[in-house]
């Protein structure tokens, strides 16, 4: 059996920075602990160049920094499948940007593949078989189990012979600049920073009435302090179909507790005092203290603007059909909305439209002016 190789030491890294500066082509993924632990973090790194693979393990080796120049440096190829959430994580914890990014998701995407998981096309081009419960494991235990060390090195070890095959194939189809256009867009995403109430990003907080959104910031606050005390997730703690229903309901004693969905008996039985001092700490906000919601200007209701955004849809299914690409992949809904309001009347009009990438212009341009003028 093939001896993994995980890199645990300062040094061991900054020698494989060394190496890794003169290849051409390599491939990254990472594995986090969010589904297990308070504070997400990367706990482990592969990569993998033509001929080897190897794994970093952040949690022993703690500084990255020679890696810097390896990543940032565009002439070396870096190849991720669906790389927003790595690229985020990468910056976040080790302060690592990307550039010369191939993902091959986007161009799964683009390529109209059925299945774009990394598991599906790596069975249904290579018959190489990924086992999906390791998705959800614990990748901050110590020491890896040897099927945990297999698993992450086949994350990494095929998508080289992937690139080979899509990357033929998108030159074909002329399709290879739509996926440069991408990758450049998504070397730039990052986490956002979390300023403000939490509430304000809860999904579902903005039907609320500010009294309540109060009684929800307090509850969230302590489903926080709760998750970080016992290093959980805090969806382990309380999850939010209960938290919204408790911020809607408003419960002020343990009876009022019971029939909510999600608060079984144990449940309030470990955390009910806690959450009603929390939704009584929610009522006592002074009026002018409530957090609120910003509100955009609502739009006046416009049947034509509805119209032809219902034009546009059509458009686009006929448009899909003939690329054999999903709809949304082509050009998403807040695009048609933009340009349903903007009506450009000529290509100089189209290409001023921002947020509508470059590729979309120059292939659909002409179609769509047909639809708009």
């Amino acid at each position: 059996m093939e001896q993994i190789e995980i890199l645990t030491t300062n040094a061991q890294v900054a020698e494989l920075a060394g190496l890794l500066a003169s290849e051409t082509t390599i491939a990254v993924d990472l594995e986090a602990d969010s589904m297990h632990n308070y504070q997400e973090k990367v706990c482990l790194i592969q990569v993998s160049t033509p001929q080897r693979t190897v794994l970093i393990d952040p949690l022993a080796a703690t500084d990255l920094s020679p890696l810097k120049l390896v990543l940032a440096n565009p002439a070396i190829r870096k190849i991720f499948h669906a790389a927003d959430y790595d690229l985020r994580s990468l910056s976040r914890d080790f302060d690592l940007e990307v550039n010369g990014l191939f993902d091959t998701m986007i161009c799964a995407q683009l390529l109209g593949e059925d299945r774009i998981g990394l598991a599906d096309l790596l069975r249904k081009y290579f018959s190489v078989e990924l086992d999906k419960k390791f998705q959800k494991a614990d990748w901050s235990q110590r020491p890896l189990p040897v099927e945990m060390v297999r698993y992450a090195a086949e994350d990494t070890r095929h998508l080289h012979r992937l690139v080979t095959l899509f990357e033929e194939r998108l030159v074909e189809m002329g399709r290879m600049s739509w996926c440069t256009e991408e990758f450049a867009l998504m070397e730039q995403v990052r986490f956002a920073e979390n300023d403000g109430p939490i509430c304000l990003r809860f999904k579902g907080a903005g039907l609320l009435p500010r009294r309540e959104l109060g009684v929800l910031e307090k509850l969230l606050q302590w489903r926080e302090q709760e998750g970080a005390r016992h290093n959980k997730p805090v969806y382990k703690i309380l999850g939010n179909r209960p938290i919204m229903e408790l911020a809607e309901r408003m419960p002020r004693d343990i009876g009022h507790l019971r029939g909510i969905d999600g608060m079984p008996p144990r449940l309030i039985e470990r955390y009910g005092r806690a959450v009603l001092d929390a939704v009584r700490d929610g009522l006592n906000i002074p009026e002018a203290d409530l957090p609120k919601f910003p509100r955009l200007p609502r739009r006046a209701k416009d049947p034509g603007l509805e119209e032809m955004v219902k034009v546009l849809k059509k458009w686009r299914q006929q448009e899909a059909a003939q690329y054999a690409l999903e709809p949304g992949v082509l050009i998403n809904n807040a695009s048609l909305e933009i340009l349903a309001l903007a009506k450009p009347q000529s290509l100089a009009e189209l290409n001023e439209i921002v947020g509508l990438k470059n590729w979309q212009k120059e292939e659909l341009g002409k179609s769509l002016l047909e639809v708009l003028v």
